[in-house]
């Protein structure tokens, strides 16, 4: 990593703010101390014994108060220059990028890149390569074409930054709480949002806005529909919509129009398409006490050319399975619910036993982002601790054993693999 130190400012002649500040401050002071008041001011000395008790003490406090003001200009003025640029080579690296959103309303999201080879983590990434925050809850990465397009979900903003270099590209501005990204090609790409009832169309080259495509449930006392993830099978882009709905959405790549919809449990939050063309999705069940409704999760098998439901699964209630991913050979299902649990697509039956074992389940619930190297099939897991500390990753062989883990930012959510 190379580092490009700022340069200072350019001298005027001018006293420096704190030299400003502290010649007015002793020259005011020293003037008090004085016998003699001007304009005929008798006020007596701070040190004056004819003061009442009472009278000093306040005095005194204000004094104190000045003093202390004083030394925190000073300190100010002396402070350094901004933190120097950092700029990264990650070309040669496959790697991957987690996301790290932070608290809501903190602005206190950030990046980290992993190099598996070295096994090195860097932290912060986008601060430090742009002297700039990320914002305010990042949701989610997508990269493609050597860029990353990291969804800032509380800020309304997608960026754009290079992957080998987490240098800042561009920014698509102006959603209401983006989700997601999906590329559906070179010249076009889709943007969920969780309250606007849009998709928004923009050109993943330019990040230009060049449509919407309106998603708005009238029908509903409920702000339907969010909109969250996506896949596409053949022309066609499923989107999950999972806060208070129950609804697949099925757009039509080719006009950009709305052409059906699937109805499933209630709240889904996750889904993938394996090998033989089915999507495999998961729903939560909403909340004890949701208007919405309360039930069972769920995990559903789905047929992508005929978009019916083959077969369902129903968890217990009171679970919160989410985060389904699938393997490179699109053959085996993961998923977390406070573990780790595996499932080859063939079988019959939801696993009975976890595949990869929390230890710490009792208080925040396990662990809280999952995904899939689509190279090596390794397994990475996010453990957001008590979401007021850094994070930790735990990485894991293919057959389950830990390779490594390593210290991120707060809340790590999701992963974002660089393969080239």
């Amino acid at each position: 990593m190379k580092r490009v130190q700022g340069k200072g400012k350019k001298e005027d002649g001018r006293p420096k703010t704190g030299d400003r500040r502290r010649r007015a401050w002793s020259e005011g002071h020293r003037a008090e101390g004085m016998g003699q008041r001007e304009n005929g001011d008798r006020r007596p000395e701070t040190g004056d014994c004819s003061l009442s008790r009472a009278a000093c003490r306040r005095e005194l406090k204000v004094q104190g108060i000045w003093f202390i003001i004083f030394i925190a200009l000073a300190l100010f003025s002396c402070s350094k220059d901004p933190l120097d640029t950092v700029f990264f080579d990650f070309s040669g690296n496959r790697g991957v990028y987690i996301v790290n959103e932070g608290n809501f309303m903190y602005g206190n999201s950030s990046l980290s890149f992993y190099d598996p080879e070295a096994k090195r983590v860097y932290n912060d990434v986008f601060q430090a390569r742009n002297s700039a925050p990320l914002g305010d809850v990042a949701q989610s990465i997508n990269i493609w074409n050597n860029m990353a397009f990291v969804v800032v979900n509380n800020s309304g903003k997608i960026y754009v930054v290079d992957s080998r270099t987490a240098e800042f590209k561009g920014s698509i501005s102006g959603l209401s709480s983006p989700r997601y990204v999906h590329i559906v090609d070179s010249q076009k790409a889709y943007a969920t949002d969780l309250y606007s009832r849009k998709i928004t169309i923009f050109n993943p080259q330019t990040f230009q806005i060049t449509g919407r495509i309106p998603v708005n449930n009238s029908k509903s006392e409920f702000s339907q529909h969010s909109t969250e993830q996506m896949l596409q099978y053949k022309n066609l882009v499923f989107v999950n919509c999972w806060s208070y709905d129950n609804k697949i959405l099925v757009i039509d790549s080719n006009t950009d129009q709305l052409v059906d919809s699937i109805e499933v449990f209630k709240q889904p939050n996750s889904m993938v398409i394996d090998k033989y063309n089915k999507i495999w999705l998961l729903t939560d069940g909403g909340f004890e006490g949701s208007p919405y409704g309360y039930e069972q999760p769920g995990l559903l098998k789905i047929d992508a050319e005929t978009r019916e439901i083959e077969r369902s699964f129903s968890f217990i209630l009171g679970e919160h399975p989410l985060k389904l991913c699938i393997n490179p050979t699109n053959d085996t299902i993961f998923y977390l619910n406070r573990h780790v649990w595996r499932m080859p697509v063939t079988d019959k039956r939801i696993p009975e036993q976890p595949f990869i074992t929390s230890e710490n389940t009792s208080l925040y619930g396990g662990f809280y982002s999952l995904g899939i190297d689509p190279i090596s099939s390794e397994i990475y897991v996010g453990d957001a601790i008590d979401h007021r500390q850094n994070g930790i990753v735990h990485r894991y062989a293919p057959s389950g054993k830990l390779i490594d883990e390593f210290k991120v930012g707060i809340s790590p959510g999701n992963f974002g693999f660089k393969t080239e």
